[in-house]
């Protein structure tokens, strides 16, 4: 569902980033973290795109198929498990992005090959509607930037505006 709007959900040409490479499994900024957006999150992130259907619209794009009102906890379970086998493989990166406490999810950053020439990578992400209101997403994409640019393989890497 999630991965219609990504703007890569998978590298068809296999892993995205070198074997060498070791993909981080966390990543703690002053008001978040960052964890692998897997099963044992599929409740926290259900709740935190439920709570904003309408401002993820918004955020990526009107009238799109998700989320929307009639997604189920076992499309949610079935979601995740597709981006925490796409992390495995090293295809796609998707992180949930946590309260500090680890007890609310926020938002999320994904993190796939670009389909944009000159760019090796493409970073989409989003936070709830609360969260938005209270200025989390600019402080996230810095953040998001910052890690990227210090702990990646990345030459080029596309943001959102």
């Amino acid at each position: 569902m999630r991965t219609l709007f990504l703007l890569a959900a998978s590298c068809a040409y296999g892993q995205f980033v070198p074997a060498s490479y070791n993909v981080p499994e966390s990543y703690t900024a002053k008001t978040f973290q960052l964890k692998p957006l897997g099963p044992e999150l599929a409740k926290h992130d259900y709740d935190a795109y439920m709570s904003s259907i309408e401002h993820l619209h918004k955020t990526f794009s009107p009238g799109g198929r998700w989320p929307n009102d009639k997604i189920t906890m076992a499309d949610a379970l079935k979601d995740v498990e597709g981006e925490i086998a796409r992390f495995r493989a090293r295809r796609s990166f998707t992180y949930a992005v946590l309260s500090l406490d680890g007890t609310r999810e926020l938002g999320c950053v994904y993190i796939s090959p670009s389909r944009k020439d000159g760019y090796d990578a493409a970073v989409r992400l989003w936070v709830t509607k609360a969260e938005f209101e209270k200025g989390l997403q600019p402080l996230l994409l810095g953040e998001v930037k910052a890690w990227l640019a210090k702990s990646w393989p990345f030459k080029n890497v596309l943001y959102p505006n």
